[in-house]
Protein backbone atom coordinates (compact mmCIF):
# COMPACT_ATOMS: atom_id res chain seq x y z
CA UNK A 1 0.00 0.00 0.00
CA UNK A 2 1.34 3.62 -0.65
CA UNK A 3 -0.32 6.70 0.01
CA UNK A 4 0.40 8.83 -2.71
CA UNK A 5 -1.06 11.45 -5.13
CA UNK A 6 -0.95 11.17 -9.13
CA UNK A 7 -1.73 13.80 -11.32
CA UNK A 8 -2.79 12.22 -14.54
CA UNK A 9 -3.70 8.68 -15.98
CA UNK A 10 -0.02 7.49 -17.17
CA UNK A 11 -1.17 5.79 -20.38
CA UNK A 12 1.31 7.86 -22.68
CA UNK A 13 4.50 5.27 -24.35
CA UNK A 14 6.68 7.31 -21.96
CA UNK A 15 5.96 5.86 -19.02
CA UNK A 16 7.69 2.98 -18.70
CA UNK A 17 11.35 4.02 -18.53
CA UNK A 18 13.32 1.16 -18.08
CA UNK A 19 13.21 -2.64 -18.01
CA UNK A 20 15.47 -5.47 -16.36
CA UNK A 21 15.28 -8.71 -18.82
CA UNK A 22 15.94 -12.39 -16.78
CA UNK A 23 19.11 -13.95 -18.78
CA UNK A 24 16.44 -17.10 -19.49
CA UNK A 25 13.21 -16.94 -21.36
CA UNK A 26 10.01 -18.87 -20.56
CA UNK A 27 9.73 -21.41 -23.36
CA UNK A 28 5.86 -20.24 -23.10
CA UNK A 29 4.78 -17.19 -22.47
CA UNK A 30 2.58 -16.78 -18.89
CA UNK A 31 3.80 -20.24 -18.47
CA UNK A 32 4.59 -21.73 -14.18
CA UNK A 33 8.25 -20.86 -13.05
CA UNK A 34 9.29 -18.10 -14.67
CA UNK A 35 7.21 -15.00 -12.28
CA UNK A 36 9.35 -12.40 -10.53
CA UNK A 37 7.55 -12.83 -7.50
CA UNK A 38 8.97 -10.31 -5.24
CA UNK A 39 10.19 -7.09 -6.11
CA UNK A 40 12.00 -4.19 -3.21
CA UNK A 41 13.29 -0.85 -3.27
CA UNK A 42 15.45 -0.20 0.00
CA UNK A 43 14.09 2.43 2.72
CA UNK A 44 16.30 5.21 1.44
CA UNK A 45 15.97 4.21 -2.27
CA UNK A 46 19.56 3.45 -3.21
CA UNK A 47 18.69 -0.40 -3.55
CA UNK A 48 16.50 -2.23 -5.66
CA UNK A 49 15.90 -6.35 -5.35
CA UNK A 50 14.17 -8.35 -7.57
CA UNK A 51 13.54 -12.45 -7.54
CA UNK A 52 12.26 -14.58 -10.26
CA UNK A 53 11.25 -18.48 -10.31
CA UNK A 54 13.67 -20.43 -12.68
CA UNK A 55 15.82 -21.83 -10.40
CA UNK A 56 18.33 -19.67 -10.31
CA UNK A 57 20.27 -19.79 -7.36
CA UNK A 58 23.42 -16.15 -7.55
CA UNK A 59 22.23 -12.73 -6.93
CA UNK A 60 24.34 -9.88 -9.32
CA UNK A 61 24.97 -6.44 -7.81
CA UNK A 62 24.93 -3.62 -10.32
CA UNK A 63 24.75 -0.11 -10.59
CA UNK A 64 21.62 1.57 -12.21
CA UNK A 65 21.10 5.32 -12.93
CA UNK A 66 17.42 6.60 -12.22
CA UNK A 67 18.22 10.11 -11.20
CA UNK A 68 16.92 11.59 -14.13
CA UNK A 69 13.50 9.96 -13.49
CA UNK A 70 13.20 10.13 -9.57
CA UNK A 71 14.76 14.39 -9.87
CA UNK A 72 17.43 13.69 -7.24
CA UNK A 73 21.16 13.64 -7.40
CA UNK A 74 21.40 9.69 -6.14
CA UNK A 75 21.60 6.45 -8.19
CA UNK A 76 19.57 3.49 -7.70
CA UNK A 77 21.48 0.04 -7.10
CA UNK A 78 19.72 -2.94 -8.68
CA UNK A 79 20.45 -6.21 -6.76
CA UNK A 80 19.53 -8.72 -9.66
CA UNK A 81 18.98 -12.69 -9.66
CA UNK A 82 21.44 -13.42 -12.51
CA UNK A 83 20.05 -11.45 -14.97
CA UNK A 84 20.88 -8.82 -17.72
CA UNK A 85 19.33 -4.87 -17.54
CA UNK A 86 18.77 -2.94 -20.54
CA UNK A 87 21.84 -0.43 -18.88
CA UNK A 88 25.73 -0.40 -18.17
CA UNK A 89 26.64 -1.75 -14.69
CA UNK A 90 29.23 0.03 -13.04
CA UNK A 91 29.26 -2.52 -10.43
CA UNK A 92 29.04 -5.79 -10.14
CA UNK A 93 29.01 -8.30 -7.00
CA UNK A 94 27.79 -11.96 -7.06
CA UNK A 95 25.92 -13.79 -4.24
CA UNK A 96 25.12 -17.52 -4.39
CA UNK A 97 22.07 -18.42 -2.31
CA UNK A 98 22.38 -21.61 -3.18
CA UNK A 99 18.42 -22.33 -3.83
CA UNK A 100 15.76 -20.53 -5.38
CA UNK A 101 14.74 -17.17 -3.99
CA UNK A 102 11.07 -16.43 -3.00
CA UNK A 103 11.55 -13.61 -0.55
CA UNK A 104 12.89 -10.38 -0.18
CA UNK A 105 13.30 -7.36 1.93
CA UNK A 106 15.72 -4.60 2.59
CA UNK A 107 16.20 -3.60 6.30
CA UNK A 108 16.75 -1.81 9.00
CA UNK A 109 13.99 0.55 7.57
CA UNK A 110 14.99 3.64 9.69
CA UNK A 111 11.82 5.31 11.83
CA UNK A 112 11.99 9.19 11.32
CA UNK A 113 10.28 8.90 15.15
CA UNK A 114 12.60 7.27 16.79
CA UNK A 115 15.36 9.61 18.03
CA UNK A 116 18.96 8.97 16.19
CA UNK A 117 20.84 8.80 19.64
CA UNK A 118 18.47 5.78 20.78
CA UNK A 119 19.67 3.82 17.57
CA UNK A 120 22.24 1.70 17.68
CA UNK A 121 24.96 2.58 14.44
CA UNK A 122 25.85 -0.55 13.68
CA UNK A 123 22.00 -1.13 12.69
CA UNK A 124 22.36 1.75 10.03
CA UNK A 125 24.25 -1.16 7.65
CA UNK A 126 22.08 -1.89 4.67
CA UNK A 127 20.66 -5.73 4.78
CA UNK A 128 19.01 -7.80 2.18
CA UNK A 129 16.94 -10.59 3.47
CA UNK A 130 16.03 -13.86 1.40
CA UNK A 131 13.99 -16.02 1.82
CA UNK A 132 14.76 -19.42 -0.05
CA UNK A 133 13.00 -22.31 -1.03
CA UNK A 134 14.25 -24.99 1.50
CA UNK A 135 13.00 -22.50 4.56
CA UNK A 136 16.30 -20.80 5.13
CA UNK A 137 16.99 -17.20 5.66
CA UNK A 138 19.57 -15.69 4.92
CA UNK A 139 20.72 -11.88 5.47
CA UNK A 140 23.43 -10.70 3.19
CA UNK A 141 25.26 -7.00 3.79
CA UNK A 142 24.58 -4.99 0.32
CA UNK A 143 28.10 -3.11 0.71
CA UNK A 144 30.16 -5.80 1.17
CA UNK A 145 28.16 -9.03 -0.24
CA UNK A 146 29.26 -10.98 2.68
CA UNK A 147 26.69 -13.08 4.38
CA UNK A 148 25.69 -12.07 7.67
CA UNK A 149 23.25 -14.63 9.05
CA UNK A 150 21.75 -17.79 8.06
CA UNK A 151 18.69 -17.96 9.97
CA UNK A 152 16.89 -21.83 9.97
CA UNK A 153 13.62 -23.27 11.83
CA UNK A 154 10.83 -23.01 8.55
CA UNK A 155 10.33 -26.44 7.12
CA UNK A 156 8.76 -25.16 3.80
CA UNK A 157 9.86 -21.75 1.04
CA UNK A 158 9.58 -18.67 2.72
CA UNK A 159 7.13 -16.75 0.80
CA UNK A 160 7.19 -13.12 2.72
CA UNK A 161 9.78 -11.38 4.49
CA UNK A 162 9.62 -7.47 6.47
CA UNK A 163 11.33 -5.43 8.29
CA UNK A 164 10.22 -3.59 10.81
CA UNK A 165 9.60 0.09 10.16
CA UNK A 166 10.78 1.07 13.61
CA UNK A 167 14.30 0.88 13.00
CA UNK A 168 15.20 -1.96 14.66
CA UNK A 169 16.86 -5.29 13.39
CA UNK A 170 13.36 -7.26 13.88
CA UNK A 171 12.58 -9.32 10.88
CA UNK A 172 9.07 -11.00 10.19
CA UNK A 173 8.71 -14.19 7.98
CA UNK A 174 5.62 -16.29 6.02
CA UNK A 175 5.99 -19.88 5.39
CA UNK A 176 4.27 -22.44 3.14
CA UNK A 177 5.26 -24.69 6.59
CA UNK A 178 1.94 -22.60 7.97
CA UNK A 179 3.64 -20.35 10.42
CA UNK A 180 5.22 -16.78 11.10
CA UNK A 181 8.35 -16.10 12.98
CA UNK A 182 10.02 -13.06 14.26
CA UNK A 183 13.35 -12.82 14.87
CA UNK A 184 15.57 -10.38 16.43
CA UNK A 185 18.98 -9.99 14.67
CA UNK A 186 20.57 -7.87 17.04
CA UNK A 187 20.69 -10.97 19.18
CA UNK A 188 23.09 -13.15 17.58
CA UNK A 189 21.38 -16.98 18.17
CA UNK A 190 18.11 -15.89 19.49
CA UNK A 191 15.28 -18.83 18.93
CA UNK A 192 12.44 -16.47 16.81
CA UNK A 193 9.00 -16.15 18.15
CA UNK A 194 6.74 -18.56 16.08
CA UNK A 195 3.10 -17.96 15.31
CA UNK A 196 0.84 -20.44 14.98
CA UNK A 197 -2.87 -21.14 13.99
CA UNK A 198 -3.71 -20.85 10.50
CA UNK A 199 -4.21 -23.85 8.17
CA UNK A 200 -2.59 -23.03 4.80
CA UNK A 201 0.36 -21.92 3.69
CA UNK A 202 0.88 -18.17 4.92
CA UNK A 203 1.55 -16.53 2.05
CA UNK A 204 1.88 -12.68 2.71
CA UNK A 205 2.51 -10.28 6.01
CA UNK A 206 2.56 -6.29 6.72
CA UNK A 207 3.74 -4.75 9.59
CA UNK A 208 1.89 -1.29 10.68
CA UNK A 209 4.00 1.39 10.73
CA UNK A 210 4.13 1.91 14.47
CA UNK A 211 5.20 -1.93 14.61
CA UNK A 212 2.77 -3.03 16.73
CA UNK A 213 0.35 -4.76 14.35
CA UNK A 214 1.50 -8.14 11.87
CA UNK A 215 -1.31 -8.60 9.38
CA UNK A 216 -0.74 -11.68 7.43
CA UNK A 217 -2.99 -13.51 4.85
CA UNK A 218 -3.06 -17.42 3.26
CA UNK A 219 -3.67 -18.36 0.15
CA UNK A 220 -6.71 -20.63 0.40
CA UNK A 221 -8.08 -18.92 3.92
CA UNK A 222 -10.94 -16.08 3.70
CA UNK A 223 -9.70 -14.71 6.17
CA UNK A 224 -7.20 -11.89 7.63
CA UNK A 225 -4.87 -12.77 10.00
CA UNK A 226 -3.99 -9.71 12.75
CA UNK A 227 -0.78 -10.57 15.51
CA UNK A 228 0.12 -8.16 18.43
CA UNK A 229 3.78 -7.57 17.37
CA UNK A 230 4.46 -6.74 20.86
CA UNK A 231 2.93 -9.53 22.84
CA UNK A 232 3.40 -12.40 20.18
CA UNK A 233 -0.15 -13.47 20.14
CA UNK A 234 -3.09 -13.61 18.05
CA UNK A 235 -5.63 -10.37 18.16
CA UNK A 236 -8.40 -11.34 15.80
CA UNK A 237 -9.68 -12.15 12.29
CA UNK A 238 -11.21 -10.09 9.51
CA UNK A 239 -13.75 -12.36 8.11
CA UNK A 240 -15.38 -12.40 4.24
CA UNK A 241 -18.65 -14.62 4.30
CA UNK A 242 -17.86 -16.31 0.98
CA UNK A 243 -14.46 -17.66 0.04
CA UNK A 244 -11.54 -15.63 -1.44
CA UNK A 245 -8.12 -16.44 -2.56
CA UNK A 246 -5.91 -13.77 -0.41
CA UNK A 247 -3.27 -12.54 -2.79
CA UNK A 248 -1.59 -9.24 -1.32
CA UNK A 249 -2.19 -7.13 2.59
CA UNK A 250 -0.71 -4.01 3.39
CA UNK A 251 -1.46 -0.62 5.58
CA UNK A 252 -1.63 2.98 4.89
CA UNK A 253 0.89 5.00 5.65
CA UNK A 254 -0.96 5.71 9.18
CA UNK A 255 -2.09 2.93 9.88
CA UNK A 256 -5.83 3.62 9.54
CA UNK A 257 -6.36 1.61 6.87
CA UNK A 258 -5.35 -2.14 5.70
CA UNK A 259 -5.65 -3.27 2.30
CA UNK A 260 -6.43 -6.65 0.96
CA UNK A 261 -6.68 -7.40 -2.39
CA UNK A 262 -8.43 -11.25 -3.26
CA UNK A 263 -9.30 -13.12 -6.15
CA UNK A 264 -12.96 -15.97 -6.61
CA UNK A 265 -13.55 -17.37 -9.88
CA UNK A 266 -16.53 -16.06 -10.26
CA UNK A 267 -16.76 -12.81 -8.73
CA UNK A 268 -13.23 -11.61 -9.93
CA UNK A 269 -11.02 -9.03 -8.40
CA UNK A 270 -11.41 -7.18 -5.06
CA UNK A 271 -9.66 -4.61 -3.42
CA UNK A 272 -10.88 -4.44 0.40
CA UNK A 273 -9.59 -1.40 2.57
CA UNK A 274 -10.57 -2.40 6.40
CA UNK A 275 -9.88 -0.42 9.74
CA UNK A 276 -8.04 -2.69 11.55
CA UNK A 277 -8.73 -1.77 15.09
CA UNK A 278 -13.05 -1.78 14.42
CA UNK A 279 -12.56 -4.61 11.74
CA UNK A 280 -14.94 -2.60 9.82
CA UNK A 281 -15.06 -3.16 5.96
CA UNK A 282 -15.17 0.30 5.09
CA UNK A 283 -15.20 0.11 1.07
CA UNK A 284 -14.45 -2.51 -1.84
CA UNK A 285 -13.17 -1.74 -5.68
CA UNK A 286 -14.77 -4.76 -7.87
CA UNK A 287 -13.41 -5.13 -10.92
CA UNK A 288 -13.01 -8.05 -13.60
CA UNK A 289 -9.53 -8.76 -13.81
CA UNK A 290 -6.93 -6.13 -12.94
CA UNK A 291 -5.67 -5.05 -9.81
CA UNK A 292 -3.31 -2.98 -8.32
CA UNK A 293 -1.82 -3.20 -4.77
CA UNK A 294 0.79 -5.49 -4.22
CA UNK A 295 -0.20 -7.70 -6.40
CA UNK A 296 -0.71 -7.31 -9.98
CA UNK A 297 -2.55 -9.77 -13.01
CA UNK A 298 -2.10 -7.61 -15.86
CA UNK A 299 -2.28 -3.92 -14.45
CA UNK A 300 -1.20 -1.57 -12.93
CA UNK A 301 -3.80 0.71 -11.48
CA UNK A 302 -3.21 3.69 -9.27
CA UNK A 303 -6.39 4.92 -6.92
CA UNK A 304 -6.79 8.57 -5.47
CA UNK A 305 -8.50 8.17 -2.02
CA UNK A 306 -8.67 11.64 -1.87
CA UNK A 307 -10.62 12.38 -4.93
CA UNK A 308 -12.28 8.82 -5.14
CA UNK A 309 -11.06 7.67 -8.67
CA UNK A 310 -8.63 5.45 -10.74
CA UNK A 311 -5.74 8.01 -11.46
CA UNK A 312 -3.75 6.20 -13.32
CA UNK A 313 -3.85 2.91 -15.13
CA UNK A 314 -1.03 1.21 -17.58
CA UNK A 315 -1.53 -0.63 -20.84
CA UNK A 316 -2.89 -3.82 -20.10
CA UNK A 317 -0.32 -5.76 -22.64
CA UNK A 318 2.47 -4.08 -21.37
CA UNK A 319 2.32 -3.67 -17.54
CA UNK A 320 1.86 -8.18 -16.91
CA UNK A 321 2.77 -7.92 -13.44
CA UNK A 322 2.15 -10.27 -10.59
CA UNK A 323 4.00 -7.41 -7.98
CA UNK A 324 5.06 -3.97 -7.29
CA UNK A 325 6.64 -1.25 -5.29
CA UNK A 326 6.70 2.01 -5.02
CA UNK A 327 9.99 4.07 -5.31
CA UNK A 328 10.46 5.61 -1.64
CA UNK A 329 10.77 8.80 -2.63
CA UNK A 330 8.24 8.73 -5.47
CA UNK A 331 8.18 9.17 -9.02
CA UNK A 332 8.92 5.66 -9.83
CA UNK A 333 6.73 1.94 -9.40
CA UNK A 334 8.62 -1.51 -9.74
CA UNK A 335 6.81 -4.38 -11.09
CA UNK A 336 7.50 -8.20 -11.55
CA UNK A 337 6.29 -9.55 -14.62
CA UNK A 338 4.92 -12.99 -15.62
CA UNK A 339 7.47 -13.55 -18.07
CA UNK A 340 10.92 -12.92 -15.26
CA UNK A 341 10.95 -9.02 -16.78
CA UNK A 342 10.89 -5.89 -13.90
CA UNK A 343 9.26 -2.92 -14.81
CA UNK A 344 10.26 1.13 -13.85
CA UNK A 345 7.24 3.24 -14.80
CA UNK A 346 7.46 7.05 -14.28
CA UNK A 347 4.54 7.97 -11.58
CA UNK A 348 3.76 11.92 -12.06
CA UNK A 349 4.01 13.73 -8.20
CA UNK A 350 0.98 15.20 -6.85
CA UNK A 351 1.09 17.43 -3.51
CA UNK A 352 -1.40 15.75 -0.78
CA UNK A 353 -3.72 18.37 0.50
CA UNK A 354 -3.36 19.68 4.33
CA UNK A 355 -6.01 18.27 5.69
CA UNK A 356 -5.01 15.14 4.29
CA UNK A 357 -1.17 15.31 5.92
CA UNK A 358 -3.06 16.25 8.92
CA UNK A 359 -5.31 13.02 9.02
CA UNK A 360 -2.25 11.08 8.10
CA UNK A 361 0.01 12.72 11.08
CA UNK A 362 -3.18 12.14 13.68
CA UNK A 363 -4.19 8.84 12.52
CA UNK A 364 -0.31 7.68 12.98
CA UNK A 365 -0.85 8.06 16.35
CA UNK A 366 -4.07 7.90 17.98
CA UNK A 367 -6.36 4.86 17.15
CA UNK A 368 -10.27 4.97 15.51
CA UNK A 369 -12.02 4.17 19.26
CA UNK A 370 -9.50 7.36 20.16
CA UNK A 371 -10.77 9.21 17.75
CA UNK A 372 -14.29 8.44 18.21
CA UNK A 373 -14.19 9.72 21.42
CA UNK A 374 -13.18 12.91 20.56
CA UNK A 375 -15.29 15.57 20.55
CA UNK A 376 -15.90 16.86 17.22
CA UNK A 377 -18.24 17.33 14.52
CA UNK A 378 -19.82 14.41 12.75
CA UNK A 379 -18.34 14.80 8.98
CA UNK A 380 -14.47 15.32 10.82
CA UNK A 381 -15.01 12.33 12.45
CA UNK A 382 -16.39 10.05 9.49
CA UNK A 383 -12.99 12.38 7.58
CA UNK A 384 -10.58 11.18 10.71
CA UNK A 385 -11.55 7.63 10.39
CA UNK A 386 -12.06 7.16 6.67
CA UNK A 387 -15.73 6.51 6.61
CA UNK A 388 -15.87 9.19 3.77
CA UNK A 389 -13.90 6.86 1.54
CA UNK A 390 -16.13 5.18 -1.31
CA UNK A 391 -14.02 3.93 -4.07
CA UNK A 392 -15.80 2.83 -7.59
CA UNK A 393 -15.72 0.40 -9.90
Amino acid sequence: WQDRKVSLIVTEPHDLIAELKPAHHPRLYGSAGCETWSVRFSPDGSSFAWSMGYGIQELKLCLLSLREHLGAETSCVLLCINSSAEVVCSEEKSLNCRQTVWALAFGPCLSTRVDASHQNGHYHELLLAIGLNNGVIQVWAVSTGNLRFTLTGHQAPVRDLVFTPNGSLTLVSASRDKTLRIWDLAKKGASPHVLRGPNYWVFRCSISPDSSVITSICNHDSKVYLWSLRSYTFMRHLTYDHERTMASCDFSQDGALLAIASYHSTTGWWLDLWDPYTADLLTRVEYDGQLSCSFLISALRIWDMEQDKLVADTDHNRASGVCCAFHPHGGVIATGCRDGHVKFWRVPHLVPSLKHLCRIALRFSISTYQVEALPLPKKILEYLTYRDTLFFT
